[in-house]
Parts: structure tokens; sequence; C-alpha cells
């Protein structure tokens, strides 16, 4: 499967060359090395340390290895990998130091949001906890959270794209909101243990992405309309299209997640995402046109008169002025790149 990366993967080094060295020899600790943010993180690092001759390592958090074999069986065996098995609230400290940790471990499901909320936030806030915890024991130097553009709560219609200086924040009387307001406990933490322990922490506000490995039967919406379009069926739009959205590809979101790890300032969020705004219903078009055989789209919702139309896009204004990072595969490009990967898979089902 790797070779089917190869390009993105190049791509990811030429525009991360200068951050490896800090990582030369060291060992790195990741949470959530089996979704989405974990293969791509994994699949750089690999393609890094392999090409740069780093000789670094790093140990993988993970419930259920097998689903890392299974994905991606050459990340998994690869030498320079280790699985550490357990839950991210209550997992054994592995032994020895670790300079790195990336916190990307996260139940990203709607579902459970809404079915089991207390679980929720349960899984973000523990599992911070615990792994901040163990970021203070293994003596390392800087830690990175995959935090959420949600902590910001609803988009007023009037901002375009939402700045990380915006005061809002999720309703506290809706219990939906366990998702954003554990993001916003997991990033007060950080700044707790940055203070108490001197850990340098990093936030990346994320928001929307495309890219292989990118789960096909969840919530995400072009997940769903790249599915549809795969099986030769129809691409359905359950709303009624309004909503505004921004999709980063993947390889451009490993590399901003790199380099705010080595170069972000402490406890300084950066949104990550495109600023590229687009609406669900000319989404499911674009992903429409990106397939050789005709694919029609169907939006069964009806816009409400006089209702503004829901906005989930960022400003990337800091990561731009301070980390001098730009988006460079845009959306149509992004796109083709994922059907094609998955195009190659022999069961694209487990996604």
């Amino acid at each position: 499967m790797q070779n089917k990366l190869t390009d993105d993967l190049e791509h990811i080094l030429l525009h991360t060359k200068g951050l490896w060295e800090e990582l030369r020899g060291r060992r790195l600790f990741i949470t959530g090395g089996t979704g989405f943010f974990g293969c791509w993180l994994l699949e750089s690092f690999v393609w890094a340390n392999d090409k740069l001759k780093l000789n670094a390592e790093v140990h993988v958090l993970a419930r259920n290895p097998s689903a890392l074999h299974s994905k991606a069986p050459h990340i998994a065996t690869h030498p320079s990998v280790h699985l550490h098995v357990g839950d991210v609230r209550s997992f054994a400290f592995p032994e020895g130091e670790f300079s790195h940790i990336i916190h990307a471990a996260t139940e990203a499901s709607a579902s459970l949001n809404n079915e089991n909320p207390l679980l929720m936030l349960d899984t973000i806030v523990d599992g911070t906890r615990r792994t901040l915890e163990f970021a203070s024991c293994c003596g390392a130097q800087k830690f990175l959270l995959i935090s959420s553009g949600a902590v910001y709560g609803k988009q007023p219609p009037d901002i375009t794209h939402i700045p990380e200086d915006y005061s809002g924040a999720p309703d506290t009387q809706y219990p939906r909101s366990a998702y954003s307001e554990g993001k916003r406990i997991a990033e007060l933490l950080c700044a707790i243990y940055s203070k108490q322990y001197g850990i340098e922490t990093k936030i990346a506000r994320c928001f929307a992405f495309v890219g292989p490995y990118l789960p096909l039967n969840t919530h995400f919406a072009i997940g769903n309309f790249i599915r549809d379009g795969l099986s030769g069926g129809l691409i359905r739009v359950n709303g009624d299209g309004t909503p505004y959205r921004s999709y980063l590809y993947a390889a451009d979101l490993a590399i901003w997640l790199w380099t705010v790890l080595v170069r972000g300032a402490n406890c300084r969020p950066y949104n990550i995402g495109s600023e590229l705004d687009v609406t669900i219903s000319a989404l499911a078009q674009t992903v429409a046109g990106c397939f050789q055989y005709p694919v029609n789209v169907a939006i069964i919702g009806e816009p409400v008169q006089g209702q503004p139309a829901e906005r989930y896009v960022p400003s990337t204004h800091r990561v731009r002025t301070d980390l001098r990072l730009s988006e460079t595969i845009d959306l149509k490009e992004s796109i083709l790149r994922t059907i094609h990967w998955y195009k190659t898979l022999p069961n694209m089902h487990q996604f």
C-alpha cells in the first residue's frame, strides 16, 4: 500500500525536510495511531525516517493493533514502529524517555457523541490527562494536541472564516457539546501541564479534511460522497446543501501538523484546514465530476427562506504568517487523489 502514496510522501518530505533533524535518534509516542490522523503521521514519519536515515522510532498506542495491520501492514511491521496496546484513559506507561508526544486519540464519532456523550467526554478529558501525565514522566520536550475547530461552538454567520482569537464557545446545556467541550478542557489541560511541568504544548485546531485513509462510512460528508461515487450510485445530500465547509488534503495536513509540533509556539492554538469555502451541494457536484462515468446528485432537503447558511470554515492567518505554511493541493486534485487511492484497494469497505 505504501507505494501508492509515494508522490504524497515525497511532497510531505519536501515541505518538512528542515524539521526532521530535531527528531534524529529520538523516540516519539503517538496516541490514535490507527485513525486518519495517525495513519498519515505514521506514513510520513516512516518515510522520512528511512529516507533521511534518522534512526528514530515511534511507539504507537492502540486499543486494537490489528486495525493498523489491516489498514497499513507496511507501517505496523516497520522496524521503527512499536505498537503499545492500551486504552488512552488508562494505558501503562512504556519505559524510557520520549522526546515528542502527539495526542491524536479521539472518538471522532457523531453517533457516540449523540448516544453516549459521557463516554465521549471521558475519553477526551481522561485520555488527554493520562497522556500529559505520561509526558511529564518520560521527559517529553514537546506535546502536540490534535484539537478541533469545534471548540469555537457554532460559527456566527457574519464571520466567514473563524480566527483563533474568537471567544465563542459551545452550548453547555446541549449534551451533544460533549465533543466540543472535551476538546476545550483538553486544551486547558495542556496549558496547565505546560506551566506546571515545563512541557511545550502545541495545539492544532483541526477542521475538515480529505485524502486516503478518510473513513467513507461515518459522518464526513465528503467521504460519503466519494463512497457513493465509487459504488456507481447516486450521491445523496441529506440536508439542503447550503452549509459551507472547507477541506484540506491529507498531505498538507501532515506537513502542517509536523510543523506545529516542531516550530509552533507554546500554548498558541493554530487553526488547521483550508480557507476555500464550498457549499455541501457544490461539493457533491465537484465529487461527482471527478469520476469518469456519470454520477448524479440528489439534494433531499429544502433551504429555509431567510435562514443564514451554516459555516465551519477556519481562518489560517496564524499558520500562514507565523509558520509560513500554505495549502499546496487544491480541492479537485485532493478528491481525485483520494478516489484513485481507494480504487487501488482490494477491500475499501474496511474504511
